[in-house]
Formats: structure tokens, sequence, C-alpha cells
């Protein structure tokens, strides 16, 4: 939609509220509502001002700043009744109403950019993995440590009542009555394809209470777009039907994490540069884009698993990702090349570590970055020791992924030239920032010590 369009189309609902939508430096949604009296076409051109200390993205002392709607991200949502028109912003400088260098959204647009001479466009492919829950409750005080979650399809409540239930690890793709998501599923997914998200198909997944919704592949600054309107759109959903959605990578203990797949491919003058003749029917430029991914990946995983928690679920033995390894057909490696993909216009890879705790825009172009790095550089794969691997990786201490955020936070201290897009004092902040949160977690005495050592 165009700026006159998204005005028209204002008049002919009769909406009186425009929401405007943007995302923080950390990838949760901010949002502030305009009255229609104060919404007009000026709004496209001077934006809306606002703190932006609160976001993440500027100092207290100069944190003036101002969004700006993109019109093409229009659509309409309905809150008790009364239709509300949504857009996705972007941050602006106040002096000059240049784009804010440390705007996800721009440095997403200013990577896509960057790679030009290498691909035209480059398409992804999300998988979004969540847990569905009836009841959530969690305290962190010096006197209780705890967090609770419950949910009548849970395994554990398979002795209380006369119902059907899904074992524990048992629930891939598993159909009613076991499968007791379908509806609400049905209903997320329906209000997503109403918004114009292209969903592929939608299922339980291993865990209890264990949910995924797959899109097919549209351009990387949609598949950004798309991956905050899922999680806006599955927590508002979920909690008409009174369900608690989360996509925190490892919510329950000994349970599938979640992980947020990324199926990808580049192409340059309309032609799918990741297809050729070489190892798996992948060019040259597709194996140097891995290898990129892979000697990059300590630091990448700073901006694709930037919670703690992300490294809970990285563990062997829950098709999670422990070595910086390529396989065909292997869940366990962090990159997997999906063996039954036949079509050459779709030949591509899947990038198995990154989680849903990232801001997807950061963790896209970080991504993106990373494999382009290997394509500019000439990294073969092969040659650095990266695979391809058979059989269980987990077997095997190959090229071991970094276990902890600071980890990854030191390699990204250490490695951070090919986040060409990426202002360096945002990287220093988001290291700081991060390394503050690992602190935070550390600091707190674990339930399980108390299991190991209070008799000590």
């Amino acid at each position: 939609m165009t700026s006159s369009q998204v005005l028209k189309l204002i008049e002919q609902e009769g909406i009186n509220f425009i929401d405007l939508k943007v995302v923080d430096l950390w990838g949760r949604w901010r949002h502030v509502t305009l009255a229609r009296t104060n919404f007009s076409e000026k709004t496209f051109v001077e934006g809306v001002g606002f703190d932006a200390s609160n976001l993440g993205y500027a100092e207290v002392f100069n944190s003036d700043m101002v969004i700006i709607p993109d019109p093409e991200t229009a659509f309409i949502e309905e809150y008790d009744g009364e239709k509300v028109l949504s857009m996705i912003c972007d941050v602006y400088e106040v002096e000059n109403m240049t784009p804010c260098s440390h705007d996800p959204r721009t440095i997403l647009k200013k990577t896509l950019k960057s790679i030009k001479d290498i691909a035209d466009e480059v398409y992804l492919g999300p998988e979004y993995e969540f847990h569905i829950f009836e009841d959530v409750r969690y305290d962190v005080k010096s006197n209780r440590i705890m967090f609770e979650i419950d949910s009548s399809e849970g395994f554990w409540k398979s002795s209380e009542t006369g119902e059907y239930f899904i074992g524990r690890k048992k629930g891939y793709h598993r159909i009613p009555p076991f499968d007791r998501l379908m509806e609400v599923r049905n209903a997320i997914v329906k209000k997503l394809l109403e918004y114009g998200v292209p969903v592929k198909y939608h299922h339980h997944e291993v865990g209890t209470c264990q949910v995924e919704i797959e899109l097919t592949f549209v351009d990387a600054l949609k598949a950004a777009d798309y991956t905050m309107l899922v999680k806006h759109v599955a927590r508002m959903v979920a909690k008409q039907y009174g369900y608690l959605v989360t996509f925190m990578p490892k919510p329950m203990f000994d349970e599938a994490g979640n992980g947020m797949h990324v199926h990808q491919f580049l192409k340059k003058n309309g032609k799918n540069i990741f297809n050729g003749d070489k190892l798996y029917n992948l060019s040259e430029e597709a194996l140097w884009y891995i290898g990129g991914m892979l000697k990059n990946a300590p630091a990448l995983m700073a901006f694709t698993n930037p919670s703690t928690n992300s490294y809970r679920r990285l563990v062997p033995g829950f098709e999670a990702p422990t070595n910086a390894v390529f396989a065909l057909a292997n869940r366990t490696s962090a990159i997997r090349i999906p063996a039954y993909v036949k079509d050459p216009e779709k030949r591509r890879i899947e990038f198995r570590t990154i989680d849903a705790t990232c801001n997807p825009y950061l963790g896209f172009a970080a991504m993106i970055l990373a494999g382009v790095d290997g394509i500019r550089k000439k990294i073969d794969p092969t040659s650095e020791g990266f695979g391809p691997f058979e059989g269980d990786v987990y077997e095997k201490e190959l090229k071991p992924l970094p276990k902890s955020l600071e980890e990854s936070c030191i390699a990204l201290k250490n490695n951070h030239e090919f986040l060409t897009t990426f202002p360096k004092d945002l990287i220093e902040h988001w290291i700081k920032a991060k390394l503050f949160e690992e602190r935070q977690v550390s600091s707190v005495p674990h339930p399980k010590e108390y299991d190991l050592y209070f008799d000590v």
C-alpha cells in the first residue's frame, strides 16, 4: 500500500485509531496509538517523536528521535470491536531526518543493499516453534526462586483425568484428540493469513504443549516483519482461548526446546545462486556461504541466540546443534542441507542454531553478513573442518559452539568485522548489556544447587 491508499482505507473502514509499532533493540514491539484526527499524510513525512532511550537506541541525555510508518506494512486489527490500523515503523534522527543507524530495521535494510554485488534478493523461510500453556507463574526473591507452568495437555496430568495424552517427547505431528492445540493453531494461522502472512503449514511439535508454524519463502525484510507479527498474533489469539504463549528456547526441563530454524537462499539476476553441481547439488557460492556462517558462528550467535536461555536449548539429545558443522538431512548439525529438495530454484540451506529470542532484524542481518563474508573470502567449509558429517554429531567433539551467552559475547568482541552494517558502538553496547544479563542470571542460586549441595 501507498500512504494515500492507507488514508483511503482509514476513511472506508471508519477507523478511529492508527497504531504505530516499532521494534526496540532487544526485539520487542513497542507502540503508540494516534487518534484519526491527529493522523495525516504529514505523518508519513514528519513522523512521531519518541524517547529512544527507552528502546535502547540512545542515551537519555540525547534521546529524541522520530518513528515514521511504512505504509507497505499496514494491516487492520480489532480490539474489543474497535478496528485499529497498524503499521510497522522505521526510526529516524531528528536533526536531519535520516534513518537511525541503530534502528534494527534500518540495519537489515542496509545489509541487503550492501550485498548487491553478491545477491539481488535474499529469501528466508523461518520456522517458529513455541509453547502454549494455560498457566505460567514465576518469581525471584531472596527467599523464593520458582517457576511453574501448567497445561491440560501436559503429560504430567495423565494420572489426574481420563483424557488422551501425548507422552513426553512424543508429540511430533500427533493428531487430535492427542493434539489438543489444533483449534488455537488454526485460529492463529487464520489470522496470519488474513494479514497476508504466507503460512506453509502448522503442526504439533515434539514436546508437550509445543507447536510449530512455518512460512513459505519471503524476502528477508518481510521475514523479519512477519516474525514480529507471528509472535504478536500468536499471543493475542492464544489469549482469547485462555492460553499463554512463550517463544523461550527452553521453557521446560528435559523437554524439546524452541528453535527458529531459517531456510535460506540467495538470488542474483533472478537465479538461485545456491543451486549448482558441487556437493549435495549446491554451488560453490552456497558452500562458501556455509563456510562463512560456520566460521563466524561463535560471534554470530551473540545476535542469533542472545539470551541465557538460548544455551539451555543447545545441548545434546534434543535435535539442537552443539557443533558448528553442516550435514545432509541431519538435524543435529548447525546447518542442514534438506535432502528432500529437488527443485533447483528452491535449493537451500537451513540454519538450525538461531532462536526466537533474537531481534529478527539484527539476527537475520548478522546471519546474512556472516554467510556473505564466506562468499567474499571464499571460505571452503570442507577444508576448514566444518563437514560434511554423517551420523550422530553429538558423539563427536568437532567444532563446538558457544555453551553460554558469555562465550558468544566474547567471540563477538574478538570478531565483528564481518558485521559491516552494524555500528561499532551498537556492538559494544550489545555486548555490555548481554554480559550484564549473564551476570544477573548467574548470580541467582539455582534450585538444583540445593539438591546437590544443601547437605554438604
